[in-house]
């Protein structure tokens, strides 16, 4: 359950964000009302978080690197429902709290990338969201942001692809998600 910060800020955020930056969102129905469920896919920029809360009505708990937690906005990250990750580690805490969030039937957004590129190319995904959904169950839902953020212009989009569950072996289901990722940005940039 949000918290009230998290609700005033998404009820003021969301609108302002969307006549700013007037986001395209396609495929927002592929994100289950209900139920555990891991968003994962590329990131571009700092405002991708906004982007994703702008798609959907549930509450996602973002991981975010430690550094914002620990910065003079920290209070503002922690109550945004934000898990702090240690990116200089394999941060089992960050990961057992990001499972415990699944296990309430809740959303995780996650750029498995771990920050974005320099050069907009996809970097290797980590582990991160194949781990989640496999040990919880939760459907992965894979999606791709594509364009640029300009002001009070058409120009980023968003596309969710149908959830799937992760089965096997995870290089395997991690390779499998980054491809899911890949052929969405190439069918938005046709």
């Amino acid at each position: 359950m949000p918290n009230k910060l998290y609700r005033f800020v998404r009820f003021i955020g969301v609108p302002i964000f969307k006549l700013l930056y007037r986001p395209t969102i396609i495929g927002s129905e592929n994100i289950p009302s209900s139920n555990r469920v891991v968003l994962a896919g590329n990131h571009t920029h700092n405002f991708d978080c906004a982007l994703l809360i702008s798609s959907t009505k549930r509450t996602i708990h973002f991981l975010a690197k430690d550094e914002l937690h620990h910065s003079k906005l920290g209070w503002f990250f922690k109550s945004m429902a934000t898990i702090p990750v240690n990116r200089r580690t394999k941060d089992k805490e960050a990961l057992n709290s990001a499972i415990d969030v699944l296990n309430k039937d809740s959303v995780i957004g996650i750029f498995p990338e771990g920050t974005f590129s320099k050069d907009g190319n996809l970097l290797p995904f980590k582990f991160g969201a194949v781990v989640m959904a496999q040990r919880t169950n939760s459907a992965i839902v894979p999606f791709s942001i594509t364009g640029k953020y300009r002001l009070f212009k058409k120009g980023i989009t968003i596309t969710f692809s149908k959830p799937y569950f992760v089965k096997g072996d995870l290089e395997k289901e991690n390779e499998i998600l980054r491809e899911k990722v890949i052929k969405l940005i190439k069918d938005c940039e046709k």
